[in-house]
């Protein structure tokens, strides 16, 4: 997910950052995503400060490699 809004959260989120996120059904279903911030650690923000995008294999890959050192 890519962070389009950071009002409120300028230590925590980044604008135009690529964030992790992890899979919370319930969360989701209150509008809210589980998401691995600028801390490293996962928390609950709006859904409406991401969107979602699809990226290259390669990125992919990188981005798995990078969260797990």
């Amino acid at each position: 997910m890519v962070c389009i809004r950071d009002d409120g959260y300028p230590a925590s989120l980044e604008r135009n950052k690529i964030y992790r996120v992890v899979p919370d059904q319930e969360a989701e279903r209150q509008g809210d995503l589980r998401v691995i911030d600028e801390s490293g650690d996962d928390y609950l923000y709006s859904a409406d400060r991401f969107v979602g995008i699809e990226v290259p294999t390669a990125v992919s890959a990188s981005l798995r490699e990078a969260s797990h050192p």
